[in-house]
């Protein structure tokens, strides 16, 4: 008999013990999920919330700048920006350098980049990118990388426009120019939504809007885009054609003090934001001064008329071309001889100008030239604009008196020159200055009686005629009147001897300005140096365009050429 194993028994409590345990753990997993579902379902609902719904922040559009016709000098752009979440971002070598490459970053760069803010939950790695790069970084699908909306600023005009509007920074906020002084504006305010992320941080859904963004107001300029153009293009012919070391302009409406076009050399190009040159921002028709040379002789002729102490018709004699004043000597460059008034400023004489300054006293000369703006704010309330300087009367010997006649001794900036050849061109009304556009000038100040200004003008005339210092500033079709200007540059210790300062301010059409321009050429480097040389021809070509364009009309009419022939004289 072969015998056979017995079966084995299993102890009943060993059966019993199997099904209680796992009666204990269904029970546990039911307490479990009754605590989860039902006990604690707030608290995970809100945990999971935390994990996957956010609050976005949807940027606002900042507003547009416009010229006077509504044309765009300045608006917004939708782009992208490339984030991630450091702690949970992972990347594979191969991934990371494709990463790098569609960021333009060197892939260590990036690496480092990341590892050093590893710890925070949140890190741009690029900003406005264009949304179809955008779009393709996001295809490599990493987890925790995601991308942002926002805006970038955009200059159509580049730098034509680059020292008036300014720039903004990364976060669409002011920096320099009109960016700066119309910001709050220009800028909206952000909206929020709710929205539902994915565990890569991807948007999967907007859930709620809690606040719509509100866009900023479009700000329209008195700028003229065309004008602003063509003294760009002209102001920057003449500055390379003179090797000069800049050059400035500024073009306004004689009546409303409106600023037509302001343009500036050098300049830089602010859509390029990392090839902006710092020295390059200065709006320097704006912010810098200087000694404005014979551009000022006009005011001390009508400073002398204004207050009796000069009458029309009267001569100067000027001769031997020297004057000596104190311990000092005045100079003229040429002999003149005896002049009339009109021919002082016509030949710019200096023994004249002195001789009819002198006849007034310091409080009166310095009170007369800061009537008209010097020393001043134009009311044009931009950002870093200098005041100037008008030295005070106590202490103002009689050479420095004579010296403040001709354009020594005071500080005057591109725009506060401008400022003042209003008043001659409105009759001897001063306006404030404005880049808004409006059709008047809500208040101007006389500071010149009207007959007193229009002898000056018709003086100024003379300026641009043959027998003149500015006959290249003659415009055709238009009667001009202006003034050059030439001033030795100043340094430490005194004037440098080779280097000029070429002006010219002038107005047109004469027998009504409408239009005030002043150029300034610094530090021409060729043979020519004048202002009637470096300046004029800017002022004629920039005047003449912005006369057509603006609709105004000639009023110098050719006259009739003779008749060849009368009624039965032909043969």
């Amino acid at each position: 008999m072969n015998p056979r194993a017995a079966p084995t028994l299993v102890a009943p409590w060993r059966r019993y013990l199997l099904l209680g345990t796992f009666g204990l753990a269904l029970a546990g997993l039911l307490a479990r999920a009754f605590y989860i579902q039902v006990w604690a379902r707030d608290f995970y609902r809100r945990y999971g919330d935390r994990q996957q719904i956010r609050t976005a922040v949807l940027p606002a559009h900042r507003g547009r700048l416009l010229d006077r016709q509504g044309v765009p000098l300045a608006l917004s752009a939708p782009v992208k920006a490339v984030c991630i979440n450091p702690r949970r971002f992972h990347a594979e070598p191969g991934q990371l350098r494709r990463l790098a490459r569609l960021l333009g970053m060197r892939p260590q760069d990036l690496e480092d980049k990341i590892a050093a803010h590893r710890q925070q939950a949140f890190l741009y790695l690029k900003r406005q990118l264009a949304p179809a790069l955008a779009e393709r970084v996001l295809a490599l699908d990493l987890d925790g990388l995601f991308l942002r909306s926002e805006f970038r600023r955009y200059y159509p005009a580049a730098e034509v426009t680059a020292h008036l509007l300014g720039f903004t920074d990364i976060d669409q906020h002011g920096q320099e120019g009109l960016e700066r002084r119309f910001d709050t504006q220009l800028t909206g305010m952000a909206g929020q939504v709710r929205v539902i992320r994915d565990r890569k941080g991807r948007l999967i859904e907007a859930m709620e809007s809690l606040q719509a963004p509100r866009p900023g107001h479009d700000v329209r300029l008195s700028i003229d885009r065309r004008l602003q153009y063509w003294a760009y293009l002209e102001l920057k012919r003449a500055v390379a054609r003179h090797h000069a070391r800049a050059g400035m302009l500024v073009l306004l409406d004689a009546r409303t003090g409106e600023v037509l076009a302001l343009a500036n050399q050098p300049t830089f190009n602010p859509n390029l934001r990392d090839g902006r040159r710092r020295a390059a921002w200065r709006n320097r028709a704006v912010t810098d001064v200087f000694e404005p040379g014979s551009t000022l002789k006009p005011f001390a002729m009508a400073c002398a008329l204004r207050e009796g102490v000069a009458r029309s018709g009267e001569r100067i004699d000027t001769a031997p071309g020297w004057l000596r004043v104190g311990r000092h000597v005045v100079r003229d460059h040429h002999r003149h001889g005896v002049l009339d008034l009109a021919g002082i400023l016509v030949k710019s004489s200096n023994v004249g100008i002195t001789r009819v300054a002198l006849r007034l006293s310091p409080a009166r000369f310095t009170a007369c030239l800061r009537d008209f703006g010097f020393g001043q704010p134009t009311g044009i309330e931009f950002p870093g604009e200098a005041d100037g300087f008008v030295p005070a009367a106590r202490g103002l010997g009689r050479f420095e008196q004579a010296t403040l006649a001709f354009g020594y001794g005071l500080n005057v900036s591109t725009l506060q020159l401008a400022r003042a050849y209003t008043a001659l061109a409105d009759d001897g009304m001063l306006h404030s200055l404005t880049l808004l556009p409006r059709s008047t000038d809500p208040q101007p100040r006389r500071v010149l009686p009207a007959g007193v200004a229009r002898q000056v003008r018709h003086m100024l005339e003379g300026v641009v005629t043959p027998e003149g210092t500015a006959r290249r500033a003659r415009v055709s079709g238009y009667r001009v009147a202006g003034k050059t200007g030439t001033a030795k540059v100043a340094v430490p210790g005194g004037y440098a001897e080779d280097r000029y300062r070429g002006l010219f301010v002038g107005m047109a059409p004469a027998s009504a300005p409408r239009l005030v321009l002043a150029v300034v050429i610094e530090e021409p480097r060729g043979k020519a140096y004048y202002g009637g040389q470096v300046a004029a021809p800017v002022f004629s070509r920039v005047m003449g365009l912005a006369l057509r364009l603006l609709g105004i009309p000639p009023d110098e009419i050719p006259a009739a050429p003779p008749l060849l022939a009368r009624a039965g004289g032909l043969q």
